[in-house]
């Protein structure tokens, strides 16, 4: 009699309907910035890395030219500029999708991109003038700390655009659905993430390359 009961439940266990959490919910809650906050992280590692290599190098000009006599602050200072005024306009995208507002979304998105581009036009122009000034990386270990770590800043910042540019297709294909949310919350995490290791590369690299 038992053996009956035992596979009459097992026949109706079999028969139940199972439930499985990704067919509900494939991004748990707050699982997807967990996530990106452990990627920033790795990348402070990288980019701690490459500034104590600059501390270290940063005074190694082997009989070379020094900072202060490369570096433009002027024209570092319209950059960073740029940088930051990308920054505010992300902070304004990220205001007009809490609003639903897509269209404002997409104008925000793109004077972004705009800064983010003059921003690394400036940079290549820095870079093309040293390099026609004989201050290549190959130059003195100074140089080699200095283009390599603006280059990987650089780097980010152009993997950042073409992150915003894809996001801002989906946007105008799918509208701010949930996912699109998410992606945007993460590239604004990012973005500001890339202005404060700018801010760092302004005063630790140029600021101090000068005195």
């Amino acid at each position: 009699m038992s053996d009956i009961r035992i596979h009459a439940g097992a026949a109706a266990g079999a028969l139940a309907p199972r439930e499985y959490h990704l067919a509900h919910e494939p991004h748990p809650e707050n699982g997807t910035a967990l996530g990106f906050w452990l990627y920033l992280m790795s990348d402070c590692l990288i980019f701690a890395a490459l500034f104590a290599t600059y501390g270290v190098l940063g005074r190694s000009y082997a009989a070379g030219p020094t900072g202060a006599q490369l570096f433009d602050l002027t024209l570092v200072a319209i950059n960073t500029a740029f940088l930051l005024l990308s920054s505010i306009t992300f902070g304004f995208a990220m205001l007009r999708k809490q609003l639903g507002d897509v269209k404002g979304t997409l104008l925000w998105l793109a004077i972004t991109g705009v800064f983010g581009l003059c921003f690394l036009g400036l940079e290549l122009y820095e870079f093309s003038h040293l390099l026609h000034e004989g201050a290549g990386p190959q130059r003195s270990a100074f140089l080699s700390a200095f283009f390599t770590l603006v280059g990987t800043h650089g780097l980010h910042v152009t993997f950042g655009l073409i992150w915003l540019v894809v996001l801002m297709v989906q946007i105008g294909k799918h509208g701010l659905i949930p996912e699109n949310n998410r992606r945007l919350m993460c590239l604004s995490m990012f973005w500001h993430f890339l202005d404060v290791v700018w801010i760092g590369v302004f005063t630790f690299v140029y600021l101090m390359g000068v005195l």
